[in-house]
């Protein structure tokens, strides 16, 4: 049996995250459907705990107590995905990385190399910028405001591959979400190619999972079949630790 207020108040963070991390009461209303007043008790309650911070412009953020849940279960879901990411390894013979949307920013939070001499690094804890890398992309289609997010970012040059055109970037992205997958060719890193897909948690994207590696190596694969057999894999960690 669900308790409301808490269902509530975890719409309201939600909604928070869903926006970047922080919102004005009107946004919040938009993306929850709650009337004003409720919100705003909610908010309070929130606020005295830490978990909401109310910024100059009376725009809501994230607070600084979700550090202390969100630091542990971090740590957790790293572990939890380990295995899964080894079967990326298994069945591409390159590294695998598992990246969450922290904001505006790629964290990079779990990594199984592979096994070979020659083979690609992203230290975990990592922040870049989404909008150059293949977890990146697929983090952003998931978002209703991929393009404030750009905005706020940009989209600086990284290789002369990288996408610098915010138009150009949201039909890849828009592509990303027909296909099911990302790449990065080349955009982040020169020589280094990848390929992201999806985890999902309640029908959103919580996280992608990803393998890189040279280009040469990574173009050998049929992309399709690469993909496919990813998601699989992305499927089921999201079905066995999130639900799906």
């Amino acid at each position: 049996m669900s308790v409301q207020s808490v269902e509530r108040a975890l719409d309201v963070l939600e909604a928070l995250a869903g926006q970047g991390g922080a919102a004005g009461l009107s946004e919040i209303a938009a993306r929850t459907g709650l009337p004003y007043g409720t919100i705003h008790r909610l908010l309070q309650t929130l606020l005295a705990r830490g978990y909401v911070r109310q910024e100059t412009d009376r725009r809501y953020a994230l607070g600084g107590a979700l550090l202390r849940i969100g630091g542990a279960a971090e740590r957790m879901v790293a572990a939890w995905a380990e295995p899964y990411l080894a079967k990326m390894v298994e069945l591409s013979g390159e590294t695998a990385n598992m990246a969450v949307l922290e904001g505006d920013f790629v964290v990079y939070v779990a990594q199984v190399p592979s096994p070979r001499r020659l083979r690609m690094f992203a230290e975990v804890g990592r922040r870049v910028l989404p909008h150059s890398t293949a977890v990146g992309k697929v983090l952003l289609a998931d978002r209703p405001d991929a393009a404030a997010v750009l905005v706020r970012t940009g989209l600086p040059r990284r290789t002369d591959r990288t996408i610098v055109e915010t138009d150009e970037l949201l039909a890849e992205i828009g592509r990303v979400r027909e296909r099911g997958y990302a790449l990065d060719l080349g955009e982040e890193e020169s020589g280094v190619h990848c390929l992201a897909v999806p985890v999902y948690s309640g029908g959103r994207v919580l996280a992608a999972m990803s393998v890189s590696g040279p280009a040469e190596r990574i173009d050998a694969h049929d992309r399709e079949e690469l993909a496919a057999s990813l998601r699989a894999v992305a499927d089921d960690f999201g079905a066995s630790v999130f639900g799906g």
